[in-house]
């Protein structure tokens, strides 16, 4: 899995970094940062989960 954010659609309500903060952080400027680009199989499933519940689709999961 290849885990991608559309910054000109994140609106930085900080859920993604809440539902798995192993891949996803607000940084001190205010955007959302992906700290694993091709995250470990045992966090598909919070990854997946966080891209369902953002708000405005800018999370990007494609598998690899």
């Amino acid at each position: 899995m290849r885990v991608t954010v559309d910054l000109d659609l994140c609106a930085s309500t900080g859920g993604c970094a809440q539902t798995c903060p192993e891949v996803f952080e607000i940084g001190d400027d205010g955007y959302v940062h992906i700290l694993r680009e091709q995250p470990e199989a045992d966090l598909h499933e919070s990854v997946r989960d966080a891209a369902d519940l953002c708000p405005t689709a800018a999370i990007e999961l494609t598998e690899s």
